[in-house]
Formats: C-alpha cells, sequence, structure tokens
C-alpha cells in the first residue's frame, strides 16, 4: 500500500523521490536522510503494484527501488514505471550483488545500482547523479560490469599518441577506479590521503576527457590501461 500522501512531482523545486520498499523501518531510516539533504519523498510504496500506481499519479524525478518486494518484483516494477512515467528514473537501491539481477535490472530501464549496506551520503549523491542523467553505480556492481566489460572485449591498438600520458601514480590509483575503489579505499591503498587521492582522481579524468568514474574505468578496460 501506499504509506504517504501523493503529492505533485515538485515540492518548492526540490527533487521528489519515492521510495519503494517492502520494509517500513528501512523506508523510514532512508527518509529521514533524503528530508535532511532536502530531497523530497514523495510516496512509498511496499509492493510492485502500489509503485506503479504512484508513479503514474506523482510522477517523481527518481524512483528508489528494491528488487525483493511483494507480489511481483522490482524489476517488473521497473518495467512497468519506465512505460506509465518515462520522466522518472528508476534507481535501484538493494542487497544483491547477483550478476544476472544487477543485468535484468539494468534491462529493465534502472540508470544506477546501488546496495543497502552503502553510506547514506552515497545514497544521496546516487539520486542526485541519477536526475543529472548518469548512471550510480555502486562500486562492488561497478567491478562486476566492468569485469564482464573486460572479458568480451577484443585486444584494442589504440592509435598513437591516442592514449593521455598518465603517471605511474595515475595509472595505479586508475587501476584500482576499475577494480571499484572509492576515494578512501584509493588512499589506503596506496597510502596517501583521501585529498590526494580525490586530485589524482581529478587529473584522471580532466586527461581521460570523461566525466565520471565509471567512464573512467570503462575507457582503461577498452583500452587495456588496467
Amino acid at each position: 500500500m501506499v504509506e504517504r500522501p501523493i503529492v505533485t512531482a515538485q515540492v518548492n523545486g526540490e527533487t521528489t523521490v519515492m521510495l519503494v520498499d517492502g520494509h517500513q523501518i528501512f523506508r523510514d531510516g532512508v527518509r529521514d536522510t533524503l528530508d535532511a539533504n532536502g530531497i523530497a519523498v514523495c510516496g512509498e510504496a511496499a509492493d510492485a503494484a502500489d509503485a506503479v500506481a504512484l508513479a503514474a499519479d506523482a510522477s517523481p524525478d527518481v524512483a528508489l527501488m528494491d528488487l525483493d518486494l511483494h507480489g511481483k518484483s522490482g524489476i517488473e516494477a521497473t518495467k512497468r514505471i519506465r512505460l506509465v512515467s518515462p520522466a522518472t528514473r528508476v534507481l535501484v537501491l538493494t542487497v544483491s550483488t547477483r550478476e544476472r539481477e544487477v543485468y535484468e535490472a539494468l534491462q529493465a530501464g534502472a540508470c544506477g545500482y546501488l546496495l543497502k549496506d552503502c553510506p547514506p551520503a552515497e545514497i544521496v549523491a546516487g539520486i542526485r547523479a541519477a536526475v543529472a542523467g548518469h548512471s550510480p553505480l555502486s562500486p562492488p556492481v561497478a567491478a562486476l560490469l566492468l569485469e564482464r566489460l573486460r572479458a568480451s572485449l577484443p585486444v584494442v591498438d589504440p592509435p598513437d599518441g591516442a592514449v593521455p600520458d598518465l603517471t605511474k601514480r595515475e595509472l595505479e590509483v586508475l587501476t584500482l577506479i576499475a577494480a571499484g575503489r572509492e576515494n578512501a579505499e584509493i588512499a589506503a591503498a596506496l597510502v596517501i590521503s583521501q585529498h590526494t587521492a580525490k586530485s589524482h582522481v581529478s587529473s584522471i579524468l580532466a586527461k581521460l576527457e570523461v566525466e565520471n568514474r565509471i567512464q573512467a574505468a570503462v575507457y582503461a578496460v577498452r583500452q587495456r590501461l588496467v
């Protein structure tokens, strides 16, 4: 059932999100986090049918979707939401790292895939990234997808001069990015500060002329830099 009143898709200009999860306590915690960060929860649903109805009525910016729902799965709900509310970005937030579920969710139209054990700040950042048109992925999920990409790609020799001139340290950082590591993990692995790790990541993105870490990792895999 829908737990909160349905409102319009924009509330005082805030990003609006609907929560789709069968556990009330978890929804309460996520709602508190989003409220504290200026993200309005326009409604909640515990099952796929109510989620689709809510999306059709409220047209939220983002549907934060668990895959383990009562009745039909979150994957089926994702497909239907993309039909009834095409502007809504469906962002998976679940516990499963099974490859099949990751691929099925993305093929169903989910724009990203986060894990429930990620920090609250990562959920907030993921929602904002989704609204901006990006595809947020938790590091373990990104690593899984990149490993599949690595296995499927043929060896390609880039044209002369096409590969940016990365330093030895930047190549080390890029390898960790492609392994799905966050800045704190990169800093710990290389025994550097998080500020330095962040600076290296920014330099790598600039040199590769990409917008985010996932694009950098895909580039590195395609060019056999890692």
